[in-house]
């Protein structure tokens, strides 16, 4: 009975782990996607000329601050700034582009949720469609000690087995004598 409670104590303690990561790792990704359009510079939402931005340290800086806002969708904790994956060097290459025909971050951005869903967002917004990925940690340790309880509560308990006369009288005789010195 022993070994099966620490078995499952061992994989509730690792299922409750996982999801506290899961949890910390969703907020500390809160927030929102992009600054409000008052507090952004001027110049990140300028369009930049065509043909130039090639090689300019403020258009990749520009490049890379878009990048940081979207996930990898083939490593899917890095985001794309981060990965070394084909598709997140095509989706940079994709902002480039479009920076270069003159769009906004926020049309980029836009453009991608339209084109791969709020899950290419690092920081998804709190909406009914990304509900569950916000408060589905919450939920697995709830339903994690929800079973824990029912588990431990239905258990049967071992009785104690019944002592006959002569286990008694030992017993009576154990508690009743004084323990003797030097023993």
């Amino acid at each position: 009975m022993r070994a099966d409670v620490r078995r499952w104590s061992g994989w509730v303690r690792g299922f409750l782990g996982c999801c506290a990561v899961m949890a910390s790792t969703l907020w500390a990704q809160s927030g929102t996607v992009l600054p409000a359009p008052a507090a952004a510079p001027a110049a990140a939402s300028a369009p930049v000329p065509a043909g130039g931005g090639v090689g300019d340290a403020a258009f990749e800086r520009r490049v890379m601050r878009l990048a940081d806002l979207l996930r990898c969708l083939v490593c899917q904790n890095q985001t794309i700034a981060d990965s070394n994956a084909e598709l997140a060097n095509d989706l940079k290459n994709q902002i480039r582009e479009q920076l270069r025909q003159g769009r906004t971050e926020e049309q980029i951005v836009q453009f991608m949720v339209e084109r791969y869903g709020d899950f290419v967002l690092y920081k998804p917004p709190l909406k009914t469609t990304t509900a569950l990925l916000w408060f589905g940690p919450v939920l697995l340790i709830l339903g994690a000690t929800v079973v824990v309880v029912l588990m431990v509560r239905r258990r049967p308990v071992a009785a104690a087995p019944a002592l006959d006369e002569q286990q008694n009288q030992a017993v009576d005789r154990l508690l009743s004598d004084p323990p003797k010195e030097g023993a």
